[in-house]
């Protein structure tokens, strides 16, 4: 049947869905557009049938396809083309919108392959969700406390999870833009977005990372880009910052009065002196097992030869300390409007705050003791 015949038949199909839904009540202004809509998309899909039986193409090599927490329909259709699964996101996107089944794509792992057609991948990513292990990366971790994890959970390769860490090491293919404003060799510390993931048992490092990734490109929406560009920051920065806030902050509703005071240092050229940059600079700690050793010694705020170490060195640190949650990242980027310059813990997880100097050391007499 030729593709005027297929058009045409869809055509009259419709103008009698159309009356026959009129006369079964569809009376109601939403429930004649919802109709009209689905017959303008149903023709439209009926045009398409040839290009939605197609397959991308004839090579039958099984690819594992995630779908994460929150993807749209849209989302998972681009990468669907990106891996060459299918040959156009927006038609899959329409696809699953007429099907109803784009409320349906689950999260989880499954199956797919280059010569299954449109339908056929629609069908599977509904059902047949293959074994997956549940996976969580809490806020405020370095990346070889998350290599340890994945390890330990789904036998990721831990050194080669590091390696492409340190050296940024992607596939040109996969470069972020909000990865551009890093300085010439830094890594990915503060990009592995902590979250709930659902991965396969022995996952490649590189899959494991570009999926924190393109998290972080969707929870940093282009409103928090924007956000950043109108404090005179680049993403870097903000990064950089809102791992220091997600390290000193423990009570939530000061994230923004800790970002606040930080950003009152800067711009006044002090130093920053947070406690987290020298635990940083420190490293793993052989005879407790830390990572974050505690507590720090006076001597060694004022005697860590690191550029890490902001008790020595003003300004930022070279890159984030962490990989930071959204709450640390919008306190960076929406602080509180404070004139403390100090902050100190009192030891139940809240902090006591001064604007002078010699506020801040009647705090020391009064908390530490």
């Amino acid at each position: 049947m030729s593709v005027l015949n297929r058009f045409a038949l869809a055509l009259s199909l419709a103008v009698l869905l159309l009356v026959s839904a009129g006369c079964c009540g569809l009376s109601s202004g939403d429930d004649i557009a919802e109709a009209v809509d689905s017959f303008l998309l149903g023709v439209y899909l009926t045009f398409r049938q040839e290009d939605i039986s197609r397959p991308a193409s004839d090579d039958p090599t099984p690819i594992i396809f995630t779908v994460e927490p929150g993807e749209t329909a849209s989302d998972i259709a681009l990468r669907l083309k990106r891996l060459g699964l299918i040959t156009d996101a927006e038609l899959f996107r329409l696809l699953a919108r007429y099907r109803k089944a784009d409320s349906k794509l689950e999260a989880g792992r499954y199956e797919l392959r280059a010569n299954m057609t449109m339908e056929e991948i629609l069908e599977a990513l509904q059902h047949g969700r293959l074994e997956e292990v549940v996976v969580t990366i809490p806020e405020g971790w370095r990346a070889e406390q998350i290599a340890e994890m994945l390890e330990e959970k789904v036998g990721l390769d831990k050194e080669e999870f590091l390696t492409l860490i340190r050296g940024g090491g992607l596939d040109p293919g996969l470069e972020y833009d909000f990865l551009q404003s890093r300085p010439p060799g830094a890594g990915l510390e503060g990009f592995l977005f902590p979250d709930t993931y659902y991965l396969p048992v022995r996952p490649s490092a590189l899959d494991v990372i570009e999926r924190m990734l393109a998290n972080f490109d969707r929870r940093f929406t282009p409103e928090m880009r924007q956000m950043a560009a109108e404090r005179g920051m680049t993403i870097y920065q903000v990064v950089t910052l809102a791992s220091i806030v997600e390290r000193e902050a423990v009570i939530a509703e000061e994230r923004p009065i800790i970002a606040g005071v930080f950003l009152n240092r800067l711009a006044k050229g002090m130093t920053l002196d947070a406690c987290p940059t020298v635990q940083y600079a420190l490293g793993y700690q052989e005879d407790t097992g830390q990572w974050w050793k505690t507590p720090l010694s006076l001597e060694e705020l004022d005697q860590v030869n690191s550029p890490y170490n902001t008790y020595l060195h003003p300004g930022l640190p070279p890159g984030p300390i962490c990989n930071p949650g959204l709450a640390s990242i919008l306190a960076v980027l929406q602080p509180a409007e404070t004139d403390y310059l100090y902050f100190l813990a009192k030891g139940d997880g809240s902090h006591a705050f001064a604007k002078t100097f010699e506020e801040h050391l009647q705090n020391r007499q009064r908390y530490q003791r």
